[in-house]
């Protein structure tokens, strides 16, 4: 398996990903294949309630529920009607897409703090990072380099004052330094970290990590990371459904999460075509494809 504790760069292949996708078989029903569970999107950005389900729903979930409030329900329902808004069974979940962690009301920390609580394994974004480390269950952030500092500082690897706190200049520091930021951040988290970009390293609290180079520069675009949270979610749910949530080793979350950032960047560069310009929804769109791609 690629990573491990060597400084050899290991990347993350279609082969690799074949390894993790689950495809159905006649036995299957739709709660066989995992039901994941979404608090995403808020008032201000509602548009990313709609792309997690769409990214849920397109990597293959066999149940997608969606909780939050009303209003932007019914934006995912116009989109995806598949969807059942309001609780229900989780194999896994995803929080915090969509959500601004500096502004968020009490009502929404506490619906975080609420999933968090669930033993179910989570997909922790944007809104909710620096809650992360309330999480009891298993768990995968996935922090931009911008927003990293919002997972580190919770447990002292970082300071509230961006004139100071030296993340950003060890984030340049090249491939290395970075790696070496983001497997002391998954060791302290105890979760698996995810740090977005051109090279995408992933990163589990036992020393595994690997690199996804499967993207195209083309996915710098809004809403790209709901897309991906979302599919996330949908392999996770699909890799745990059926199993006790206390039989989950965090390390287990590793694979699955490269595997989800492989099949995001494979549907971007399937939805750019030779070079042009893409939307979120565009990637979501090619999920299917970029799973057939991995599975043939």
């Amino acid at each position: 398996m690629p990573g491990g504790h060597g400084w050899h760069d290991d990347e993350w292949t279609a082969h690799d990903a074949s390894s993790v996708l689950r495809v159905p078989t006649r036995d299957d029903h739709k709660y066989s294949r995992g039901s994941v569970v979404l608090l995403t999107g808020s008032a201000r950005y509602p548009g990313a309630a709609v792309l997690s389900a769409e990214g849920a729903w397109r990597a293959g979930a066999g149940m997608v529920r969606w909780i939050g409030d009303p209003e932007v329900g019914r934006l995912v329902l116009q989109r995806r009607p598949e969807t059942v808004v309001g609780g229900g069974r989780i194999d896994a979940g995803v929080v915090g897409s969509g959500i601004d962690g500096r502004t968020r009301g009490e009502d929404v920390t506490d619906m975080i703090l609420s999933m968090l609580a669930s033993p179910a394994p989570l997909v922790i974004d944007a809104g909710a990072l620096d809650l992360a480390a309330r999480a009891h269950g298993p768990f995968i952030v996935t922090p931009h380099a911008g927003e990293l500092r919002e997972v580190r500082i919770p447990l002292g690897l970082g300071v509230d004052d961006i004139d100071v706190d030296p993340l950003q200049e060890r984030l340049a520091g090249g491939f290395r330094e970075r790696v070496l930021v983001v497997r002391e951040t998954a060791v302290a988290l105890g979760g698996v970290v995810l740090l977005k970009g051109a090279d995408t390293i992933v990163a589990t609290p036992g020393g595994w990590w690997t690199v996804v180079r499967a993207g195209t520069p083309w996915l710098a675009a809004g809403g790209t990371g709901d897309v991906l949270a979302g599919a996330m979610g949908a392999l996770l749910a699909a890799a745990v459904a059926s199993r006790p949530a206390d039989e989950i080793d965090v390390e287990e979350l590793g694979p699955v999460a490269a595997t989800a950032a492989w099949l995001h960047g494979t549907a971007g560069r399937i939805a750019s075509g030779p070079g042009h310009p893409l939307t979120a929804l565009d990637v979501a769109t090619a999920l299917p494809q970029a799973f057939a791609e991995a599975a043939a």
